[in-house]
């Protein structure tokens, strides 16, 4: 009980003391924090994918649910979007993001990459990367480790500052990310670890992998703390006893305690019982072990930012928008009983430790059904918004220069053209048109790579592919290039002479809309009037397949499928007055009225 109590004080002295310097340290078997035992109590929460707006509060409710620390990602395609274009600003504000939740009373655990995972486009690793054909993403060919190296040196120069020794709240930094389910060379590790170095950062680093000898033999290096990752079915002891033959004497945390699981589109929203998650946690904290439960707010990938994965028998599984997470907070960032049911287990066993009041103080808004009455074909939109090339061959997307949104591809068949077009590959999902007419659909994720065609000479073909989201996590993530990657056979013979069209559809300023009710209409535009602002959920039900923007601000993807049915619209994006939507939707079925609430739809 005396260290307990200890403990309880340490920890509500933090609180306090942020305008003090700190030491944070790894000694034996014990995290220090000012020289005495530290547990570390942390929620995983992701700044680009929770409005700026939103951080206190998110910050608050953790502190108040009995945590000490939030970790996050950092995300490299974000801050570099462009080769040595960087942007740290906004929604990208990872200093703002730490001081916020300094001022909050909590530490924070950085995870620059440069690979992060996460469910996130390509892993976080910038698209423009494989413009270089045959570069080797997460290895220690020199091209990546140098783009890696500065990006790291960007992130150094704003973060080191604010390790916990200058005065700041940053305790640890992660070398890499799960290493040990990609790879075995420790001489690329080491060059990681080397870039962080270089990068001027001193708190201590960790590796971070699944609980088993072959991710820790291949993950984690020898002068670094390995911690390990895993969730609610699986026993904590048994996890522990593994790390425990691997390397002892060390600190035990669990590094991602996996608290809800992620969605693909086209499956059940995931959702994980109570009992076990806090079962497992209650089980740590007697045993004075580290975690952070990943999520503890999962939020939103907004844009074209949430990423795929693939298995041994389905080729393309591309992830949502929604990042709930069936996490701790909703992905609005309201409380759950998941929520209570955790900080119930924290506030057993720190009894002497302060626990401020709970608040839900986001405010939600409703919004009446309204009508989007002016439309633009798809083809118009094409000329308005499209970049166009001539080539011989199809290229993919990141030979176009462009990381993402659609290709078109162009082709005027010179003779009648009957039999199977065979796409290697088209990455992710096609809309063919003969002659403008919609003909056929393609989907990566049920393996259709071909389609019988009958044309005339004469006749023209297009392919209007989607990227749905780079693959983020497996062996194959690293050649996940967009469009159509390398040919068109037509019964066997490549088919030549192509016009290419990059549409990112990131600036849509440029697009004219009208009030005909063209039949191949895909941009719908309408407005709303606000007399007070909040965030909300835009009911995408009665909508096909596409993407929607307010206000400029893109919020993401739907697809009737499902899971996911609504889109976060956060407080941030609205305005009181009028307010203007387009939505892009591929497969509408004729219905342009759209409404918003508080509530988060899940469905198929």
């Amino acid at each position: 009980m005396r260290q307990l109590f200890v403990l309880s004080f340490v920890l509500l002295c933090s609180t306090f003391a942020f305008s003090q310097k700190h030491t944070f340290s790894i000694e034996g078997e014990h995290f220090m924090l000012d020289g005495k035992p530290f547990i570390i109590r942390s929620g995983e929460m992701h700044y680009p994918r929770v409005p700026p707006e939103h951080w206190r509060d998110r910050f608050r409710k953790a502190k108040a649910m009995g945590l000490n620390t939030i970790t996050t990602y950092i995300f490299w395609n974000l801050h570099e979007p462009q080769p040595g274009k960087f942007d740290f600003s906004g929604n990208l504000d990872i200093v703002r993001f730490a001081k916020i939740a300094q001022e909050e009373g909590l530490f924070l655990i950085i995870r620059p990459g440069p690979y992060v995972c996460t469910e996130w486009d390509f892993g976080g690793i910038p698209a423009w990367l494989l413009r270089t054909k045959d570069i080797k993403i997460r290895t220690k060919d020199p091209r990546f480790l140098a783009a890696s190296d500065l990006y790291m040196k960007e992130v150094g120069r704003r973060l080191v500052p604010l390790e916990i020794q200058n005065g700041g709240n940053i305790i640890m930094a992660q070398v890499e990310n799960e290493y040990g389910s990609f790879g075995s060379d420790k001489e690329y590790m080491n060059a990681v670890k080397k870039s962080l170095v270089d990068a001027g950062f001193t708190v201590p680093f960790f590796t971070s992998d699944g609980p088993s000898d072959a991710m820790l033999n291949g993950g984690t290096l020898p002068d670094v703390l390995p911690v390990i990752n895993f969730g609610w079915t699986q026993p904590p002891d048994a996890q522990f006893a593994t790390l425990e033959k691997f390397r002892p004497g060390i600190p035990r945390m669990v590094g991602e305690y996996y608290t809800g699981w992620f969605d693909h589109w086209g499956e059940k929203h995931h959702t994980v019982d109570i009992e076990p998650v806090a079962k497992a946690i209650d089980h740590m904290l007697g045993e004075g072990i580290s975690f952070n439960l990943y999520m503890f707010h999962g939020g939103w990938s907004f844009g074209y930012m949430a990423g795929a994965n693939y298995s041994s028998t389905v080729p393309y599984q591309p992830d949502t928008s929604d990042y709930d997470y069936d996490g701790v907070l909703d992905a609005a960032g309201r409380t759950t009983a998941k929520y209570r049911a955790l900080r119930d287990v924290i506030k057993k066993h720190f009894p002497n430790e302060r626990f401020p009041d709970v608040r839900d103080e986001t405010k939600f808004i409703s919004i009446p059904a309204f009508r989007l009455n002016s439309s633009a074909g798809l083809f118009d939109a094409v000329r308005m918004l499209g970049t166009s090339r001539r080539a011989e061959n199809v290229m993919p997307m990141e030979d176009l220069g462009q990381n993402y949104g659609f290709v078109l591809y162009r082709h005027r068949f010179a003779a009648d053209a009957n039999g199977t077009l065979e796409f290697k590959e088209q990455h992710d999902y096609s809309h063919i048109f003969l002659n403008h007419k919609l003909v056929g659909k393609l989907d990566r994720g049920l393996g259709e790579q071909t389609f019988r065609i009958a044309a005339k000479k004469g006749d023209v073909l297009e392919v209007l592919v989607e990227n749905m989201g780079r693959l983020n996590y497996g062996n194959a993530f690293p050649f996940d290039r967009k469009g159509i990657t390398e040919k068109v056979l037509l019964n066997g013979s490549d088919v030549k002479d192509w016009e290419i069209v990059s549409l990112p559809f990131d600036n849509l300023s440029r697009l004219r809309f009208s009030k005909n009710d063209a039949s191949t209409a895909v941009f719908f535009r309408g407005s709303f009037f606000l007399k007070e602002v909040g965030d909300t959920f835009l009911d995408m039900r009665n909508w096909g397949k596409g993407h929607v923007w307010v206000n400029g601000h893109h919020l993401g993807r739907f697809w009737r499928i499902g899971p996911q049915q609504s889109l976060y619209l956060p407080a941030g994006w609205l305005k009181k007055g009028s307010n203007s939507i387009v939505v892009l939707d591929l497969e509408h079925k004729g219905d342009r009225r759209i409404s918003a609430s508080p509530e988060i739809l899940y469905g198929n």
